[in-house]
């Protein structure tokens, strides 16, 4: 029985376990959207923006592990997905794009809306194919969805829209609708080096990356034979608790003082699932074990001594079953001591009660509030570094822009996990910059009844920058913003809004958001604070002073940060 090919397409997506594709209809890809619409199997969840699609495909992809879809017609659609798909490259998330492109008898004519697509995703897709005809589709489909599990990014496949209402029998496909993932293991010679080189080490630290999720068991039982505690990528955050005695919190800018002087001072560096790409912190000359499923990754970022390629799982429960139990704790013990040091200054910092606000306070205010299980979808910017340093996590999952740091991640990445999650507690953390970029947004929020809660941390400022240009020395230069009300924003758009101004109002209007059952903006008015680094090396220590004398000299201000807490991060 001959088929229209959009429709054996549709059914194809939903044999490869596709739930959702988010997008937005258009000329170039309406026979597609007929098909989608006459089937019960796939949800189409129409976006504002196809920045938006995007960067909800990769939430859900990141989220899941499994393929998220997006669609966009040809021209303007394929150029407002790109960040989207930039930032699934850059975090390794599976996505596939299905792109419209004008009538196949149009191409190549400059016709309306017509530009090159396979030359403008040739850089961020693994695999980017133009369908010249409509019996290709099915096994170029398959293949595109293949393409992006085994490579873990990016497949773009192009398609005339005329090709998706050209017929064609049912089950004549050449290709199947499956990946089969390869098991792969490290040789056993590396495994002895490893094993060798653990038992020998007095200082051994572990920095875990997201690629040791499915491995927490393993991890820890790990880190306890080897005595050696855990610091965290930021993609890791909530591998395990944040307050595990194991654990000293993440590394780099965003950091904590404990985990920045025990990587710096240790003897030998493991690296699991990750692929950080800081070396100013990283320690100086030291052996190194990398454990990745990808060899081609093994000493991408660090020269390491002996690199296992293979599945961080399986690599842990063999290595830990080989290793004898270390018997000297003190490197380990001194940073649990030094950790919960820092985490007791923390817990002072956020339970001051004091107006102005402060982004800490919020946090507390949030930690307080948040499920087991919740989903947190973080912007970038200062808002990073409040989400990952002051809300604890225990089992809630993490989400945001990663390689790419892309600002505005933060609402769609919430809309793709309550989606996907709808009986979950889901919350977007925001500053006043990212969101404004996807605001418009919120309204498919309230049109699919997604009881997303979304915190606005409003500084009226582009804080990091403004904070970096400071670090540089610099005065500070068109980071300021104008002033948003985003509480009444979200009563337009048909949702709750909650304008927070003092200290004395927190808490009872975050209750009253999150019992809500409808979305809601929480517009949370808090002071200008710079974002501490963990540890403060003495080159930006000075250039800041620098930026205090020059705007001391042009405005006669003298902005000072809080001394103490820089104090005791230089040393």
């Amino acid at each position: 029985m001959a088929q229209r090919t959009g429709a054996i397409m549709t059914e194809q997506l939903k044999n490869w376990g596709v739930e959702h594709i988010y997008g937005l209809p258009g000329d170039s890809i309406n026979e597609l959207i007929d098909d989608i619409r006459t089937t019960d199997a796939i949800d189409f969840i129409q976006v504002r923006h196809e920045e938006t699609a995007s960067l909800a495909a990769s939430s859900e992809a990141k989220l899941t592990g499994k393929l998220g879809v997006c669609l966009s017609i040809a021209g303007p659609g394929g150029v407002h997905m790109m960040n989207g798909l930039y930032d699934a490259k850059g975090d390794n998330a599976p996505v596939l794009a299905i792109v419209g492109q004008v009538s196949s008898s149009a191409v190549g004519t400059d016709a309306f809306q017509e530009i090159n697509l396979e030359r403008m995703f040739d850089d961020v897709a693994v695999f980017n194919k133009r369908a010249q005809s409509s019996e290709q589709l099915p096994d170029l489909l398959n293949q595109a969805i293949r393409e992006a599990y085994a490579h873990k990014g990016v497949s773009v496949l192009i398609v005339p829209d005329n090709l998706f209402a050209e017929k064609q029998k049912d089950g004549a496909t050449l290709t199947t609708n499956a990946y089969f993932r390869p098991n792969i293991f490290p040789a056993q010679e590396d495994m002895n080096t490893a094993r060798d080189l653990i038992e020998k080490a007095e200082k051994p630290v572990i920095l875990a990356g997201k690629g040791a999720f499915g491995a927490q068991e393993e991890l820890l039982s790990f880190a306890e034979k080897a005595g050696a505690p855990i610091i965290l990528s930021l993609l890791a955050k909530g591998l395990i608790p944040d307050n595990h005695p194991y654990c000293l919190g993440h590394n780099g800018q965003i950091g904590t003082k404990p985990a920045y002087h025990a990587m710096k001072e240790s003897d030998l560096l493991i690296l699991i699932g990750t692929q950080f790409p800081y070396p100013d912190f990283f320690p100086e000359g030291v052996a190194g074990i990398q454990i990745d499923n990808k060899p081609e990754n093994v000493g991408k970022y660090y020269p390491v001594t002996v690199g296992l390629a293979g599945d961080a799982k399986a690599t842990l429960s063999a290595l830990t079953s080989t290793m004898t139990q270390t018997e000297d704790t003190s490197y380990l013990e001194k940073y649990q001591e030094k950790m919960n040091e820092w985490r007791v200054a923390l817990q002072k910092e956020k339970r001051e009660e004091k107006t102005p606000i402060q982004a800490p306070q919020v946090m507390y205010q949030v930690e307080k509030l948040l499920e087991p299980g919740a989903i947190v979808s973080a912007d970038v910017g200062n808002v990073t570094v409040w989400a990952s340093r002051f809300l604890p996590f225990i089992d809630q999952k993490f989400l945001i822009s990663g390689q790419l740091a892309t600002m505005g991640i933060g609402l769609p990445g919430a809309l793709a996990a309550q989606t996907v999650h709808p009986d979950k507690q889901v919350l977007a953390i925001c500053g006043d910059g990212g969101f404004s970029m996807m605001m418009h947004d919120f309204v498919t929020a309230v049109k699919y009844q997604l009881p997303i809660k979304v915190i606005v941390l409003n500084n009226e400022a582009i804080g990091m920058i403004q904070y970096e240009q400071q670090q540089m020395g610099h005065l500070n230069y068109q980071t300021d913003l104008g002033p948003v009300n985003f509480a009444g924003f979200a009563e337009n758009c048909g949702g709750e809004g909650y304008r927070i101004e003092s200290f004395d109002e927190m808490e009872t209007k975050m209750k009253q958001a999150f019992l809500s059952d409808k979305p809601a903006i929480i517009d949370v008015c808090i002071e200008e604070m710079a974002p501490l680094p963990g540890h403060i090396d003495y080159t930006s220590a000075v250039n800041y002073t620098q930026y205090i004398i020059k705007n001391f000299f042009e405005t006669g201000n003298m902005d000072l940060p809080d001394m103490k807490k820089a104090v005791k991060r230089l040393f």
